[in-house]
């Protein structure tokens, strides 16, 4: 064998040797790569920018986009329902992003800032004293403003134990720069959390409690499951730290924290005698312990989109190989539920027609995309590959047909199977579908 032939041997064998680890690290993903997963979120207007990797990503660099925006908001949604509709003894709060008295009490150290005139001369000299005093305190956490509502939240439930503090905002974070270590920014990112105040006798039961309780809330909009998983870390000050994280193609992340914390935090917080922070525990005036569950929303987010990933692989008739990714995501986090598009027939009767369907869906509460605005013939497939990589749980069709007998064509995402339906049904069918998969 010639030298040339050898080498084309040896290098056909290293191609296929790295197309089959390919396939292999595919499959142990689920058929999704962090490759698959950013182009899709970037594409489809998930998240903005241009260049996106892991880093970037979980380290907050990018805005969320219009489907990102509404994907977010029924996480939080679903959160909130999970604190306060099925829970008792849980109330909602909605501090300042900067108190007064924060750098004595946060667990981390605030973030100071200065009005944008300060800094040129800032470059050359240090802040004054009267500009430290005067400087704005950016939190990092949302456990300084349920500690902060405390004393008022504890007066409103008649001073009885065990409660709970939520909250959800706005949290900044400094980041030391990848390419130089001097440089640092602020990044943005939403916090979920849970303030949870019980006796010392009770606090370990109510961490395990609240772990499973989170562990199973993570799980429950899964596709699968096992990725989210929970373990026991220490933090920067040796307390134990148990955190729920999810296993992405390029890793296991963390998603949610989970600590406890003796009475000191009170204590702390709050320069009075130890009295007035004292509640009922049954017949038992006592200083509450904390446990405190915090999260990442934009993090959680970008996992459930991972996890609703699927990509598929077909050999089409030419022996071409088509890749087909669909966004299988939970019905209750779905950015858009249903898609209203047309088919053959008098444009104008059909776009009052899906004019009229649109208005009626969002008038029951469900999210539609009104594609039958396009201006553009698309292809049928090519239609239905758009939505399923933007999520869409049904595509309805509305064509000649449905201008003289009111039967349209319902596309699932899921199922791929088209069914005819009577356009005056769609409404009650979809709100019973979503109804069913939210009990789930």
């Amino acid at each position: 064998m010639s030298g040339c032939a050898l080498a084309l041997v040896r290098r056909t064998r290293r191609t296929s040797r790295a197309s089959l680890l390919l396939q292999c690290r595919r499959l142990a993903a689920g058929g999704r790569t962090s490759d698959d997963l950013l182009d899709l979120c970037r594409g489809r207007g998930f998240l903005l920018g241009e260049e996106m990797s892991p880093a970037s990503v979980l380290g907050g660099r990018h805005s969320l986009g219009p489907l990102g925006a509404q994907m977010k908001r029924n996480l939080v949604k679903e959160w909130w329902d999970a604190m306060l509709l099925h829970q008792e003894q849980v109330l909602p709060i909605d501090s300042l992003c900067h108190l007064p008295g924060a750098s004595n009490s946060s667990p981390r150290p605030p973030l100071k800032t200065l009005p944008q005139w300060h800094l040129d001369r800032l470059q050359n000299q240090g802040p004054t004293q009267e500009e430290l005093e005067t400087m704005a305190t950016l939190r990092q956490d949302l456990l300084y403003g349920a500690l902060y509502c405390y004393p008022s939240c504890l007066e409103l439930l008649n001073r009885k134990l065990p409660f709970g503090i939520a909250e959800v905002g706005r949290c900044f974070q400094p980041i030391t720069g990848e390419e130089n270590p001097d440089t640092c920014r602020v990044s943005e990112r939403t916090a979920a959390s849970l303030v949870w105040f019980s006796s010392a006798k009770t606090c370990a039961q109510w961490r395990d409690f609240w772990l499973r309780q989170r562990l199973l809330w993570w799980r429950k909009f899964a596709q699968v499951p096992s990725r989210f998983s929970s373990g026991d870390h220490q933090d920067e000050e040796g307390r134990k730290l148990t955190i729920i994280q999810y296993d992405f193609p390029w890793g296991k992340e963390p998603i949610e924290r989970l600590g406890s914390m003796d009475d000191s935090a009170l204590t702390q917080m709050h320069h009075v005698p130890a009295a007035p922070l004292h509640g009922r525990d049954g017949r038992k005036s006592v200083l509450p312990h904390v446990v405190w569950v915090s999260s990442e929303v934009e993090r959680g987010l970008l996992a459930y989109l991972s996890d609703s990933l699927q990509v598929t692989e077909n050999t089409a008739p030419r022996g071409k190989e088509q890749r087909r990714a669909v966004l299988k995501i939970h019905p209750s986090l779905a950015p858009i539920k249903v898609a209203v598009d047309m088919g053959k027939g008098p444009a104008v009767d059909l776009r009052l027609v899906c004019q009229g369907l649109c208005s009626e869906l969002q008038g029951r509460g469900i999210s539609i995309w009104p594609g039958y605005l396009e201006t553009l013939q698309t292809p049928m497939e090519q239609l239905f590959t758009r939505y399923d990589e933007m999520g869409v749980l049904f595509t309805a069709l509305v064509s000649d047909v449905t201008l003289q007998s009111g039967l349209l064509h319902l596309r699932s995402r899921d199922t791929t199977i088209r069914e005819t339906m009577h356009i005056s049904k769609l409404s009650a069918f979809l709100m019973q579908h979503l109804t069913a998969a939210a009990k789930l």
